[in-house]
Order: structure tokens, then C-alpha cells, then sequence
């Protein structure tokens, strides 16, 4: 009797483990948290605490850079228009979250949970296609409608001709001309859901209009799941991590804080002007699976930012609305 006992309480610890131990395997393949974010990211920039949107990210980038337009280009996917970078970070950045200019550190970038193809308005203008960065905080009706006001340098412009090419950094409009374009544009209404992921995104010019104006078919990339924070295009398969993320936890996640950097970079935005300096950037020659290495955001320090070249520096002035977290 004794030993049946015991035979039947051994079986039930085990039952129980096993369900513990399959519960705490399917957390970690079905969600992460925006730590992720925060470990993946550290290496390529400066975490700030801002008093708006919490934790938001400064990268390392050379003077000039504009979300969406540096160092980049379009893709169609069954998902849309997919912007594809050449930033070894691109996988988040790009697809996670909003992205807006602070006066003082440039374009800075607020996490998020929802994963699209590329949170940017669009707008077509005769002979035109042109796309800008969707603020934080900026419903999809409010952002994806007329009455979403975005300052006009901030808008990259093509001609209709020219869209979809790998090296579309090239072809940039002036953004003297914007305001003209803009004021004889429309927005372009492609609005997509994904319910599986209860999300709605933007997924940008119609593909059979494309093709009517660069005068050829446009093959569709393929989208693969990857397992690793990182993005390759091979093959015509774009292989990019997309996990859900947990928007909300019981701890609040945060980056690791580390020693502050010698070569830590200050960065004066009021020098820049976005829209306008981009127009020469130039991708570099390889391809996004060649530039990626693995982030070691613990381990490994920020002392040598990805193609950074400092502005003059102010001394050690510091805004006053953001508390910095130095990596």
C-alpha cells in the first residue's frame, strides 16, 4: 500500500513538472519582452529615459540618417512593401515601434509590440511615389488619413519609375520640391490586417501600379520567420526575426546599464536636417546577410559605434528632459 502510494506521488510530481516545464517552453517560443530590445540594441546606440514614452533609443549613425530612407530600400512581400535595411538592428527599429526627431538627439526610436512591414504613411503624387515615418502615439485611422499633419522634409520622394530599385537612395527627390508634391498628392489607402496578430498596417502602393510604371513584373520576396535577432534578403527570401512581443509584464523591463564609453558620441540634432542630408547617403555594397553579427548587448561595449563620425562637441551639455542610461 505504502509503495503504491509513493508510486502514485512520484507520477503526479512528474505530471506536474512536465506541464510547468512545457508551460515555461511555450512562453519563451510564443512571447518575448521589450527586453529584447533593449539587450539587442545597446550595442548600436543609447537607451534614454524619456518622460513621454519611457525607454527610447538613440542609434549610432552617421550624421544625416533618416529612418526609412538611409541605407535601405522596398521589398514587396505578401505582407507589402518591406522595408529592408542594411543596419545590422534593422530587424527592430524598421518594424517595431515609431520613430520621431527630438531637438536635441535627431531621429530617435520608442519600442513597440505590433510588427508590420514598415510604419510609414504613403502618399502618390502624379508621376510619384513618396513615404514618411508614422510618429508615437499616432492611431492608424489618424496617421493613414489626410488630416495626419508630417512636416514636409521629413517625406522621401521618387519618381514612379524608380520605385522598388535596390539602390533607390539614388533617385531621392529634392526635398525643395516636397511641398509641391505634397500639396498635389493623395494618400494612398492599402490598408491590411493581420488577425492572427490583431494588427493593422500600411502596405503601401498597389503592386500591379508599380508594374505599370517601372514597366516590368515585380517579383514577391518571401518572408521566413527567423529564430536569431537578425535579417538576411537571399534568394528572394527576406529571412528576418518577428517575434510577439509582450507589451506589458508584471516587471518593467530596462536596459542593462553599463560604463560610460570614451567614444561615446555627442550628438547635436539641431545641425541636422534629415530629410535634406540623406539624399547622399549611399548604402553600402553588401548585402543585409553580410553585414549581420550577432549581438552580445551584456558582454560587449559600444566603444566602437557602427559608422559614426561625432558632430562638433558642445562640452557636456546634456538636455534636461531625458535621463541618459550610457552603454
Amino acid at each position: 500500500m505504502k509503495t503504491s502510494t509513493k508510486i502514485s506521488i512520484l507520477f503526479l510530481l512528474l505530471f506536474i513538472g512536465a506541464g510547468i516545464a512545457s508551460q515555461k517552453v511555450s512562453a519563451q517560443e510564443g512571447y518575448v519582452s521589450f527586453q529584447v530590445f533593449y539587450d539587442e540594441l545597446s550595442p548600436y546606440g543609447t537607451w534614454l529615459d524619456s518622460p513621454d514614452y519611457g525607454y527610447v533609443w538613440v542609434p549610432n549613425v552617421a550624421p544625416g540618417f533618416v529612418p526609412y530612407a538611409t541605407d535601405g530600400y522596398w521589398v514587396y512581400t505578401m505582407e507589402g512593401w518591406t522595408w529592408v535595411s542594411y543596419y545590422a538592428w534593422g530587424w527592430a527599429p524598421f518594424h517595431y515601434g515609431r520613430w520621431y526627431t527630438d531637438p536635441y538627439y535627431g531621429p530617435v526610436w520608442v519600442p513597440d509590440n505590433e510588427w508590420g512591414p514598415g510604419w510609414v504613411t504613403w502618399r502618390r503624387s502624379e508621376g510619384y511615389y513618396g513615404w514618411a515615418p508614422l510618429g508615437p502615439g499616432v492611431s492608424i485611422t489618424v496617421g493613414y488619413s489626410n488630416n495626419y499633419y508630417i512636416p514636409a522634409n521629413h517625406w522621401t520622394f521618387v519618381h514612379e519609375r524608380d520605385f522598388g530599385r535596390r539602390n533607390i537612395h539614388n533617385y531621392y527627390i529634392n526635398n525643395s520640391n516636397n511641398i509641391t508634391i505634397i500639396n498635389n498628392s493623395q494618400v494612398i489607402n492599402n490598408i491590411r490586417r493581420d488577425d492572427g496578430h490583431h494588427v493593422v498596417y500600411h502596405g503601401g502602393p498597389d503592386k500591379s501600379d508599380v508594374e505599370r510604371h517601372v514597366g516590368k513584373p515585380i517579383s514577391t520576396t518571401a518572408i521566413k520567420e527567423s529564430a536569431v535577432p537578425k535579417q538576411t534578403l537571399q534568394k528572394n527570401q527576406l529571412q528576418i526575426y518577428k517575434p510577439q512581443v509582450q507589451k506589458n509584464s508584471s516587471t518593467r523591463p530596462q536596459p542593462v546599464k553599463q560604463q560610460p564609453s570614451k567614444q561615446q558620441r555627442t550628438v547635436q540634432p539641431e545641425k541636422q536636417q534629415p530629410a535634406q542630408q540623406h539624399r547622399q547617403d549611399s548604402p553600402k555594397k553588401q548585402q543585409p546577410g553580410t553585414q549581420q553579427r550577432k549581438s552580445q548587448p551584456v558582454k560587449q561595449h559600444p566603444s566602437q559605434p557602427q559608422n559614426t563620425k561625432p558632430h562638433k562637441d558642445k562640452g557636456n551639455e546634456k538636455p534636461p528632459h531625458h535621463n541618459t542610461i550610457l552603454n
